[in-house]
C-alpha cells in the first residue's frame, strides 16, 4: 500500500475581490522528487506564467500517476455570511478539511501538511482535524506557518491554488469589462474598481461586503451603512474543476 502525503494551502485570504481558494494535493511519498524536478517552490516566489506552467505539469502528472487534487473554492458571499457569527480562521479550517476530503480515502494512511492560517499553528491543525472527523484520526498532521516555503508538497498546493485564483480574477476582469487589478486592497486599480462596483443598489457579488474597503467605499458613495449579505438574496457560485483543468490544457 502506498503511503500518501497531502499538502494543503490557500490563495486569496486577504483580497477584497474574488474567491478564496484552498488546494489539497495528495501524492505518494515516493513521488516527492518529481515535484522538485518540476521546479516547485513557494508560489509567491514564482511569476504568474511560471505558476501556470508548473500547475499544468502537476495536473498532467496527476492524471498519469493517480495523484489527487482537491479544491475548495469559497465565494465572497460565503465569506461574508461566515463573518456574521464566526471568523476567517475557522472558515479556513473548514475549507482545508473540505479540500482534503476531495483527495484520497481516509482509509489509506499518511501525513497531512498544513500551511497554518491561524496565528496559533497548533490550534489550526487541531481545528482542521476536528472538521475531518474520526475517520482521519490515524493520519499524522503537521501544521506550521510558512510551510509552503519549506515543504515541496505544500508549495505545490500553493501553486495550484494561486493559479486557480489567477484564472478566476482574469475571467472576472473580462466579465466585468473592468481592470480590477490583483484584488488586494493595497492595489490602486482594485480600490478604483471597488468604487465603481459599489455604485449600484447593492455592492457587486464579486466583492467581500464585510471588508472595510467595501464598507468605506459604500459609505462614501451612498452615505449609508453597507448592506448585509443576509439581507440580500444571492446565489453561490459553483466552480467547475473540469472546466478549469480543460482551460489550462488548451
Amino acid at each position: 500500500m502506498r503511503e500518501w502525503g497531502i499538502g494543503v494551502d490557500e490563495a486569496g485570504r486577504g483580497p477584497v475581490i474574488g474567491p478564496l481558494v484552498v488546494c489539497a494535493l495528495a501524492i505518494p511519498k515516493a513521488d516527492y522528487a518529481i515535484l522538485e524536478e518540476m521546479g516547485v517552490a513557494d508560489s509567491k516566489s514564482l511569476s504568474k506564467k511560471k505558476r501556470g506552467e508548473i500547475s499544468r505539469l502537476i495536473k498532467i502528472e496527476s492524471a498519469n500517476r493517480g495523484w489527487k487534487i482537491g479544491l475548495s473554492v469559497c465565494s465572497p458571499e460565503r465569506i461574508d455570511m461566515n463573518s456574521i457569527d464566526s471568523n476567517l480562521n475557522i472558515l479556513e479550517a473548514e475549507l482545508f478539511s473540505e479540500a482534503i476530503k476531495k483527495t484520497v480515502s481516509p482509509k489509506t494512511r499518511g501525513e497531512i501538511f498544513l500551511d497554518a492560517c491561524d496565528i496559533d499553528q497548533v490550534r489550526f491543525g487541531k481545528s482542521v482535524m476536528s472538521y475531518l472527523g474520526n475517520e482521519w484520526a490515524e493520519w499524522d498532521v503537521t501544521s506550521e506557518h510558512k510551510l509552503d516555503q519549506s515543504d515541496l508538497l505544500v508549495g505545490a498546493s500553493s501553486i495550484i491554488a494561486k493559479d486557480f485564483r489567477d484564472l478566476a480574477i482574469s475571467n472576472l476582469t473580462k466579465k466585468l469589462g473592468l481592470d480590477i487589478g490583483s484584488g488586494y486592497p493595497s492595489d490602486p486599480k482594485t480600490r478604483r474598481a471597488v468604487t465603481e462596483l459599489v455604485s449600484g443598489n447593492v455592492p457587486h457579488d464579486c466583492l467581500r461586503w464585510s471588508w472595510s474597503t467595501v464598507r468605506d467605499a459604500w459609505i462614501t458613495t451612498h452615505n449609508s451603512p453597507v448592506p448585509l449579505r443576509c439581507d440580500v438574496v444571492g446565489n453561490y457560485v459553483q466552480v467547475n474543476l473540469r472546466a478549469w483543468s480543460d482551460s489550462n490544457h488548451k
